[in-house]
């Protein structure tokens, strides 16, 4: 499932790309008929991401909530503008050219695509497709596709938790905190709850509690404030890295050979994250899984007492 990073990477790329254009809405599938009739041949103003969701404001008013979900993914043809500086360094979604073919779900990836005819034609279930004289997005099997107004899309936002991409003030902060230190439930499972903070997925629960230090079973009540401010100083840190790179880059400290090798292969990226059975980087235990949250937690016995 794509994590907050890669939402707000494709929000910067519609805010690249599509913002200030009038957009040619439609749904190829036919599931979402009612809804692109509605945003068809309007202006998009605005792009907006907030954890793991995406918000695409239209004249009049009119909002498209898309929640990729596990299965969802963007595909985007035709001029793709740099994001960051970064990434176009990493050869990412990057460097501005035409007529390319990008997928951006969970990773990024450059897509062999023939589009000597553009706009290419919709290939498979294609849920709504945003077209602009010079790029195409197309979506396909999100969680959520729906166009909503601003009282829905308040309520929407009012069920999230804080999202420092958006907002890291002290207030944000003190909101997270606050929240985390009132629950009995386990830390791995609060800060996989997107009322608590938004945009933490798998990847980021397992690596954040790793580099705390922190037993993923210790109830939020019991996480001392410190450590709640700890944890979202890091998240700060991660979830910037994450946009500026597109990549889950969690090992800090690497020489250059060790971050061309994490930015190679995932391997070599992470703490724990799918490394079970695998002795840890620092004491050489065993890294250990189990299910926390309805997703696989990855966690070192030791390190993490």
């Amino acid at each position: 499932m794509p994590e907050g990073h890669s939402v707000h990477r494709i929000a910067l790329q519609f805010e690249r790309d599509f913002v200030g254009h009038l957009v040619a809405v439609s749904s190829p599938q036919g599931r979402f008929a009612a809804g692109a009739a509605e945003i068809d041949g309007l202006r998009m103003l605005e792009a907006r991401a907030v954890g793991k969701q995406m918000f695409l404001r239209f004249e009049h008013d009119k909002w498209l909530r898309i929640h990729l979900g596990i299965y969802g993914a963007w595909d985007f043809f035709g001029t793709i503008s740099a994001i960051t500086a970064e990434s176009e360094a990493l050869g990412s979604i990057g460097a501005p050219r035409l007529r390319r073919a990008v997928r951006m779900a969970e990773t990024e990836h450059t897509k062999d695509t023939d589009l000597s005819t553009f706009p290419p034609e919709p290939v498979g279930a294609v849920r709504v497709r945003l077209a602009t004289e010079d790029s195409v997005a197309d979506l396909r099997g999100p969680t959520a596709c729906e166009v909503i107004d601003p009282a829905q899309l308040a309520t929407v936002l009012e069920r999230l938790g804080p999202d420092p991409a958006t907002d890291r003030s002290p207030a944000a902060e003190d909101r997270f905190v606050t929240r985390l230190r009132a629950k009995p439930t386990a830390v791995g499972q609060l800060l996989m709850d997107q009322s608590v903070v938004a945009g933490i997925g798998n990847v980021y629960r397992a690596e954040m509690l790793f580099r705390a230090r922190l037993n993923p079973h210790t109830p939020g009540k019991k996480v001392t404030e410190d450590q709640a401010r700890a944890l979202w100083a890091d998240w700060v840190h991660l979830l910037d890295l994450g946009i500026r790179t597109g990549q889950m880059l969690t090992m800090d400290g690497l020489d250059p050979e060790a971050q061309a090798l994490a930015l190679a292969n995932r391997e070599d990226r992470h703490w724990v994250y799918k490394r079970e059975g695998l002795p840890c980087r620092v004491c050489g235990t065993h890294i250990v899984v189990e299910v926390m949250a309805a997703r696989k937690l990855y966690w070192c016995p030791f390190c993490q007492k």
